[in-house]
């Protein structure tokens, strides 16, 4: 059971101790009405006390019991609360031995009110058998006294144990859940990751091996005949070319879907779908000379360009956003911005930020975070991505 507060109400239990409470107050009603029947008392202050009790246990199985598991239907509770408080004073009026009763009254006030109205309704019905006393005449009002003190006091510090033992099992089933579907999640993702780096290293492997033999097969024929006049060498030059085909064919299916029309297209459809699902202006912009990068290398810049984009969308609240796409003569960077709450790079938690770093690293690149609540986030990342060396392939 949840609290949110002294005064609040009591928010739904679990099945288990629902079960354990309305079999615990069954076994007290039976006791007691066993009792009740046994004691040498006039028939009708016995039958009082018995049709008492029996109101009281039908009333909990038709209400009480769906009442005390759910949250909300606060003044449903008290009032059909306050009802069995009413049939437990007329069952001690008519014979004093239903007093045990208490021990099923008091969890069940805790179940069913909130816990400052909990408190006071333990401390009434702790006086009902001392006015019990007062009104018929009967019993030692003094030790009755004594004894609803002692009662109270016990049964206020049961009810605040019980809540806070509840309370503390509700968290730990929280975090168990929680837990179970964060690994789940990691899982999923590192199962991706994996797959991706895989597809990745194929493709980089099949680029660096295949791809550049066949074009070296190429310029080394066309440089021994230019012409191609021995027809052996031009159909050993068509045949090269086919298989350099085939090679860039299965690089380009190996590498991920998005890079499909290229980075500089992809990382502009990231920006435009920032805009279109949070509702935040994010400006993509490009400088330098565009050109074909290794898969290795674009994958990386895409997924940190994502990642950086969906940490802003969860945790920023910016107004605005932007992305850079910058290249150099020697390098490539994407630079993604916003004006957000910011944060401390040194403290954050999660996977995002060692993910990208940790992808950086595979391609020698550099990642840099700049962060403070005044200025919002910037994420750099900076790959080393030299343009390759210009070799003519006659066709």
């Amino acid at each position: 059971m949840e609290r949110q507060g002294p005064l609040s109400h009591p928010v739904a239990v679990h099945s288990s101790y629902s079960l354990w409470w309305d079999t615990y107050f069954a076994v007290i009603a039976v006791v007691v009405g066993a009792t009740i029947t046994v004691l040498d008392a006039t028939p009708v202050r016995r039958v009082v006390a018995l049709v008492a009790l029996a109101a009281m246990a039908g009333l909990h199985a038709a209400v009480g019991r769906r009442l005390s598991r759910r949250v909300g239907d606060g003044i449903i509770s008290i009032v059909v609360l306050f009802v069995h408080i009413a049939l437990f004073a007329v069952a001690i009026v008519a014979l004093p031995a239903a007093a045990w009763l208490l021990f099923a009254v008091i969890p069940l006030i805790f179940r069913m009110a909130p816990t400052g109205v909990a408190i006071a309704a333990v401390l009434l019905v702790n006086a009902v058998p001392v006015v019990a006393d007062v009104v018929t005449g009967h019993g030692d009002v003094r030790m009755d006294l004594v004894i609803a003190a002692v009662s109270a006091a016990s049964g206020i510090w049961l009810g605040l144990w019980i809540i806070k033992v509840i309370e503390q099992s509700t968290g730990r089933a929280h975090l168990i859940a929680e837990l179970e579907a964060s690994r789940a999640e990691v899982a999923r993702l590192s199962h991706e990751a994996g797959v991706t780096a895989e597809r990745t290293r194929l493709a980089g492997e099949i680029h660096d091996t295949l791809a550049q033999g066949f074009t070296s097969i190429i310029t080394l024929i066309q440089a021994a005949d230019p012409g191609l006049r021995d027809e052996r060498l031009a159909l050993a030059v068509r045949t090269a070319r086919e298989n350099l085909a085939e090679s860039r064919a299965i690089v380009a299916a190996l590498a991920p879907s998005a890079l499909a029309s290229g980075l500089l297209d992809a990382v502009r459809r990231q920006a435009a779908r920032f805009t279109e699902e949070t509702g935040v202006p994010a400006g993509f912009r490009v400088t330098g000379e565009p050109r074909e990068l290794p898969t290795a290398v674009e994958v990386v810049l895409l997924r940190a360009t994502q990642e950086a984009l969906a940490n802003v969308r969860r945790h920023a609240r910016a107004r605005e956003a932007a992305v850079l796409l910058a290249y150099s003569p020697a390098a490539v960077r994407v630079v993604i911005r916003d004006d957000g709450c910011g944060f401390a790079p040194a403290s954050t938690g999660g996977f995002g930020l060692p993910g990208m770093r940790s992808r950086a690293e595979q391609v020698g690149g550099v990642l840099t975070v700049r962060s403070d609540p005044d200025t919002g986030t910037t994420i750099e990342l900076e790959v080393p991505a030299p343009p390759p060396a210009t070799t003519e392939v006659r066709a």
